[in-house]
């Protein structure tokens, strides 16, 4: 297998199991008992698939961000996080309470969230023309994602499937109580994970840097915010994953409400994984035409605009479901993107650590603030049991404005290198 092919692979299992279980799980844990689901308020979701997260986030540039940089080769340190994370979530669908969801989810967080930024270093690695190769590898994870978003209903949540024209061109009529079956979709996850832990001992030699002169990496990583660059782009950062969040703990209810099968949700939402394969590839022609303070502020936008049509209630379904297609932007103009400026800027023996200081940000900081503003908001637009997704989705959709202008007024590139992209 080439190079290439391997890092590749490794990004479609590493968002395959997450695209597995991460759509569906706020349905399920918001569905009524009767319905079949844990009837979960939305505070407590707030917490399972908000604080969780964050705490696993903080934690990585501590533990494997450190542990990368230092002491074990980044692929051995994937494999056991992985394959221990795939164990946890198999028997977090097993579980029923609250109190159980939230530990074991706090648990999972701390084995998987360092693997999203270790797996980007393993790809900077060992590549070169960054700008134009990463994007190419990191689409992998996209196809991941819609694989296993597909694959799961067909297999669980469906039976007698038959040809249609529409994506996932395979469906049929859904298996009897199927939103209780929505917890299936952790155990599938997990079988990925175990998968992708294994696959990890093919991943190309990366091994910790023998002759840093800081034995902290995460400490130097640190000194990254003394970048003015970095700093604006941490703060910006911290707005756009708190609405970024929020998607994901409210979409599928949202999608639910105005009509659209249990079945279909993992589907429907995919569009927007279709739309960033495309803005993958073309990431680096952007980056090079109209550098990264502008392609940044297209990705912030993209959430101002997503948001904006969610909350405009006259719409047809078919819109909303539609307009996921700017998730495309939203993730990799912004994301990507910013993944990408930041290993421009870090050296070389604190990339990983500098992958999981930004990820804190990302996966730890707006996590935790949009879980418990998701619960927030949808008390406060919450009258007579009724919730008003149009302004909530409206409030959404204004901060991620207000994040866009301020980003584009105070970001400028300062790298390292005499590159000014």
């Amino acid at each position: 297998m080439t190079k290439n092919f391997r890092l590749g692979s490794m990004m479609f299992l590493q968002y395959a199991l997450w695209g597995a279980w991460l759509p569906l799980t706020a349905r399920y844990l918001s569905a009524s008992v009767s319905e079949g689901g844990l009837g979960f308020t939305g505070s407590q979701i707030g917490m399972t698939l908000g604080l969780a997260g964050s705490i696993g986030a903080v934690a990585a540039p501590f533990i494997a961000g450190q542990i990368a940089d230092r002491y074990f080769s980044t692929e051995r340190v994937l494999a056991f996080l992985v394959i221990s994370g795939g164990l946890v979530k198999w028997y977090t669908a097993l579980q029923t309470d609250y109190s159980s969801w939230l530990w074991l989810s706090i648990l999972y967080s701390v084995l998987y969230m360092p693997t999203l930024a270790l797996s980007n270093s393993v790809a900077f690695s060992h590549i070169d023309d960054k700008e134009n190769t990463f994007p190419k590898i990191r689409v992998w994870g996209t196809i991941g994602w819609i694989a296993a978003s597909w694959a799961f209903p067909m297999i669980w949540l469906q039976q007698e499937l038959s040809f249609q024209l529409m994506p996932p061109f395979l469906s049929g009529p859904e298996v009897p109580n199927v939103t209780a079956r929505l917890a299936d979709a952790l155990k599938f996850s997990g079988i990925i994970s175990i998968t992708y832990g294994i696959f990890c001992f093919m991943l190309p030699h990366t091994p910790p840097k023998a002759d840093a002169v800081e034995k902290l990496a995460f400490k130097k990583a640190f000194s990254l915010f003394k970048n003015k660059s970095f700093l604006v782009l941490v703060l910006a950062s911290l707005g756009v994953s708190i609405i970024h969040q929020i998607y994901f703990l409210q979409t599928s209810p949202f999608l639910s409400s105005i009509g659209i099968k249990d079945s279909a949700i993992g589907p429907a939402m995919t569009i927007g994984q279709f739309a960033e394969i495309l803005t993958m590839a073309y990431l680096g022609f952007f980056l090079k035409r109209l550098g990264f303070k502008k392609v940044i502020t297209i990705g912030i936008m993209a959430y101002f605009a997503r948001y904006a049509i969610f909350g405009t209630s006259f719409l047809p379904a078919w819109v909303m479901v539609v307009s996921q297609a700017f998730h495309g932007f939203c993730f990799a103009f912004f994301f990507a993107a910013g993944f990408i400026y930041v290993d421009k800027l870090a050296d070389d023996d604190v990339r990983h650590s500098a992958q999981t200081v930004f990820g804190i940000i990302i996966f730890g900081g707006g996590p935790v603030v949009g879980g418990w503003l998701s619960g927030y908001l949808q008390n406060m637009y919450t009258v007579a049991g009724s919730f008003n997704y149009s302004n909530f989705w409206y409030t959404l959709a204004g901060l991620g404005l207000v994040t866009a202008i301020l980003f584009f007024l105070f970001f400028n590139v300062q790298l390292k290198t005499s590159e000014d992209t």
